[in-house]
């Protein structure tokens, strides 16, 4: 596709002057490209509202900014407008689609202060706003350079009606499950994390509201408010005074509506990865993979740390044929259980016994490379030691963990760990961390993150349904790649399923843990089970072929809660996964997303008993229909391959 960006401000500014003014009265209104999707700011910007296919998705909502140690603004009017029409591809690295489109009309609306003393320069407040075909976002700009302090935003949102929505209670960890509940019923004595998911009333637009770009700013939360969904934003622990302190000027993060005909419809979305910068420099080096992990099947405070028990699980992902293999909690010197920072924890020394170096080596000679883990609190202390350090011994990745606040602070750190790592050529996972805003997209190397009630939950609680996995991809998912650790081979039906520690079990079946490989979106994927699990084990042969990284996605099929069906392209071979929750379902597929010509289908599907899969073979082509059986709390996985004619 041919990049175009045409900047319309000289037209636009003799336009409006040519209205002697008259124009400001009203609304700032910018369309998307297609023509559905559409933002009106009041031209005092005191509201805003969101439209699609003339539906009204976001009511009349308040703007604004709540300064600390600076009035308010008084009355604002509009005093120009620079119209932006982008249309251009974006190559990615180890994600869910090799290119994303960045397609939207935006608008810069620059609104100046009226009625301040006559010695007062007048302030000037810039909202910039973007309309996709696929949502709407906004952000507030002040170039002054003097810092700004600010105790809140005045946002919210104010979803049409009272929609019915999947909410999920804010907390450190980003760890909830989701729950359908209207607006009406959500509670006002705690925040919501985002994306809140929503649909309008008639039921032709599936909305999101989230965020992104969250670098130089801080996370936020939703608090009901009557209607309205209030941002309220993240302070710093234990820090007087204003929620957020700028080093100069102020950019917020944007504020985001994702739309789609569909709820599955938003998943291939790349809106919240393009409102974040590209990246800068070579990423090539970036390789998304599958690695063997050796905390989830053991106890939880943590692996033995051994030479020959991290050798078991580096043989283990040399014969299955997996390029990594994360050593988590316990393998650093004076470390103690997982979630315990540790004054004598030194990240530059491996316990007693072990021999780092060596053990790289050792990796190394069998095509293995190692990921480590490290507590937050001891990689900020000595970042760049500790990772020149784990450079010279040869790790390839790191896995940081228990950060547990999204504030400016924390925020910043993020970042830091992004630019320390890509500048290394080390990969990062993020655990114990806010949803993702689209810092993957500036940083490739930042290739997963926590920020979801994954499979680690199957060792302490009945929790982790099939309902709640299939809430994930409609929900959480949207927002970036989430490592969900899936993988469990234990597989029980909930009725016979025992919350346990060591070796935990999981209450949905092996062809649902093989299809999550497919819909949940992790470009570095656990193998999270322990190496005896997968020996001769039905479905294993799946793992060990899908890929972690896409050239393409498509929802095909599918409810949140009830059941999905999702397609993945890699080069010329499609993957399909199929998950259900409490009921059997047989997903009938049309095959009308392939190229013409003849196609292998080969299927893995729920068999006599929860551990089980039936594995079958047979010729498709795009006319044709697949079926894929599943069983309740069921799933199933298939490679479409060409067949040749």
């Amino acid at each position: 596709m041919k990049t175009q960006t045409m900047l319309f401000a000289a037209v636009a500014a003799l336009c409006w002057a040519a209205a002697a003014g008259s124009a400001f009265a009203g609304q700032a209104t910018v369309s998307s490209p297609d023509g559905h999707a559409e933002i009106r700011i009041e031209d005092d910007a005191s509201r805003f509202s969101v439209l699609r296919r003339g539906e009204t998705v976001i009511a009349d909502s308040p703007l604004g900014l709540e300064f600390d140690g600076a009035p308010a603004f008084g009355a604002l009017v509009l005093e120009s407008r620079e119209d932006t029409d982008v249309d251009r591809e974006i190559p990615l690295v180890a994600t869910k689609a090799s290119v994303a489109r960045d397609h939207y009309r935006g608008a810069t609306l620059t609104f100046r202060e009226t009625g301040r003393d006559k010695d007062a320069p007048a302030r000037r407040l810039i909202i910039d706003v973007r309309a996709y075909d696929d949502g709407v976002a906004f952000r507030y700009r002040i170039d002054d350079p003097a810092p700004v302090r600010l105790r809140g935003e005045r946002t919210a949102f104010v979803p049409a009606g009272d929609p019915s929505c999947l909410a999920t209670e804010y907390v450190g960890s980003h760890e909830k499950p989701f729950e359908r509940q209207r607006i009406s019923e959500l509670t006002t004595d705690k925040g919501y994390d985002v994306p809140l998911v929503c649909a309008t009333a008639s039921g032709r637009t599936h909305y999101a509201i989230t965020q992104s770009y969250l670098q130089g700013y801080t996370g936020a939360s939703l608090w009901r408010q009557g209607a309205a969904m209030q941002v309220r934003l993240s302070a710093v622990p234990g820090r007087d005074g204003p929620a957020y302190v700028s080093r100069g000027g102020l950019r917020t993060a944007w504020r985001v509506v994702m739309m789609a005909d569909r709820a599955g419809d938003l998943i291939a979305s790349s809106l919240v990865g393009n409102l974040n910068p590209p990246p800068e420099g070579d990423f090539s080096w970036v390789k998304p993979g599958k690695a063997a992990w050796n905390w989830w099947s053991g106890a939880s405070e943590g692996a033995t740390a051994e030479m020959d028990a991290f050798r078991r699980y580096i043989d283990f992902a040399a014969e299955a044929g997996l390029p990594y293999a994360l050593l988590d909690a316990g393998w650093a010197w004076g470390s103690g259980p997982c979630c315990e920072a540790r004054p004598e924890t030194d990240l530059t020394r491996a316990v007693d016994g072990v021999d780092m170096p060596a053990l790289v080596r050792y990796a190394e000679s069998k095509g293995v490379s190692l990921l480590l883990w490290a507590h937050w609190k001891h990689m900020d202390a000595r970042m760049d030691e500790v990772l020149d350090t784990w450079v010279r011994w040869g790790i390839r990745g790191i896995k940081v963990d228990f950060m547990e606040r999204d504030d400016q602070e924390m925020v910043d750190f993020h970042e830091r760990i992004a630019a320390a790592t890509a500048e290394r050529k080390l990969l990062l996972n993020l655990h114990g961390v806010y949803m993702p805003a689209g810092l993957q997209r500036t940083y490739p190397n930042f290739i997963t993150q926590e920020g979801v009630m994954g499979a680690e939950w199957n060792k302490w609680t009945p929790l982790i349904t099939a309902r709640h996995n299939l809430m994930l991809p409609y929900t959480r998912m949207l927002n970036g790649p989430m490592d969900y650790t899936p993988g469990g081979f234990r597989n029980r039906t909930p009725a016979t399923f025992e919350v346990r520690d060591v070796l935990p079990f999981t209450q949905t079946t092996r062809g649902q843990a093989l299809a999550m490989f497919v819909v949940y979106d992790s470009p570095l994927q656990m193998v999270a089970d322990d190496p005896d699990a997968y020996r001769d084990a039905a479905g294993f042969e799946f793992i060990r072929r899908v890929p972690t990284a896409w050239d393409e996605t498509r929802f095909l099929a599918g409810e949140p809660g009830r059941d999905i069906v999702l397609a993945r392209r890699s080069g010329a071979a499609w993957y399909l996964g199929a998950m259900t929750a409490d009921d059997a379902r047989t997903a009938r597929v049309p095959l009308d997303f392939l190229p013409e010509g003849r196609y292998r289908a080969t299927v893995w599907e729920d068999g006599g008993a929860p551990d089980d899969v039936r594995r079958s073979e047979r010729i498709v082509a795009a006319g044709d229909v697949l079926e894929l059986r599943q069983s309740p709390a069921g799933g199933a996985a298939a490679i479409l391959e060409p067949a040749g004619p």
